[in-house]
């Protein structure tokens, strides 16, 4: 038993108390963040930037740029986001779950290159190119903007980046010695599966209304 513990936690030995407290604080806001989102309900924003926040200040503290980058964008676009979720589309309607147009999917694909792009510029920078970590980071970077984009504006597609990001994260961060927020992206990828049918549930919804 203390094997398997080791085996998963051992990574904390060097840490300091309140650095993996506040880690399990960002990990539990973070999965309401996530739940909120899933359930179509506005606290998803509020919650998500007490767990980006977080670890925005955890990431620059253990000098890892990429996801700092990652959660401070997550946290200038929850505001975006809480400002269009609450916006009035009409007298009487909020900005309704919908799928993303051929404009919005052009945008999505500038959103990644210019992702890759920047991320490339700030690694190259900083000198951060230490080993096969930093090219994946690179991508999932990449794939969580356009996601983080795509959930600001209500569209339905934004489960498929967070699944896919998600499952490339759950090692990842392993790998990297954060098990608590590699436990938290192997549910965020459970939940982001619920969230996607549940989503499609409420549109297809809205289609048989209509």
């Amino acid at each position: 038993m203390s094997q398997i513990f080791n085996f998963f936690f051992e990574q904390y030995e060097g840490y300091q108390t309140i650095d993996i407290v506040l880690e399990i604080i960002a990990v539990i806001f973070g999965f309401l963040s996530v739940w909120f989102s899933k359930q179509n309900n506005i606290l998803v924003f509020p919650t998500g930037m007490i767990s980006t926040s977080i670890f925005v200040y955890l990431l620059l503290k253990w000098a890892l740029l990429g996801d700092m980058m990652i959660n401070g964008y997550y946290f200038i676009m929850s505001i975006y986001g809480w400002y269009i979720w609450t916006r009035k589309v009409d007298a009487t309607h909020l900005t309704p779950i919908s799928l993303t147009t051929k404009k919005e999917k052009k945008i999505s694909v500038w959103i990644f290159l210019a992702t890759l792009l920047f991320v490339f510029i700030v690694y190259q920078t900083f000198n951060m190119w230490t080993g096969w970590v930093a090219y994946v980071d690179t991508i999932t970077t990449a794939i969580f903007f356009v996601g983080m984009w795509l959930m600001a504006r209500r569209k339905i597609e934004n489960w498929i980046f967070w699944i896919i990001g998600d499952i490339i994260s759950i090692p990842l961060y392993f790998y990297k010695g954060f098990t608590f927020t590699s436990l938290q992206y192997l549910g965020f990828t459970v939940i982001a599966i619920f969230g996607y049918l549940a989503w499609k549930k409420n549109l297809n919804k809205k289609r048989v209304v209509v």
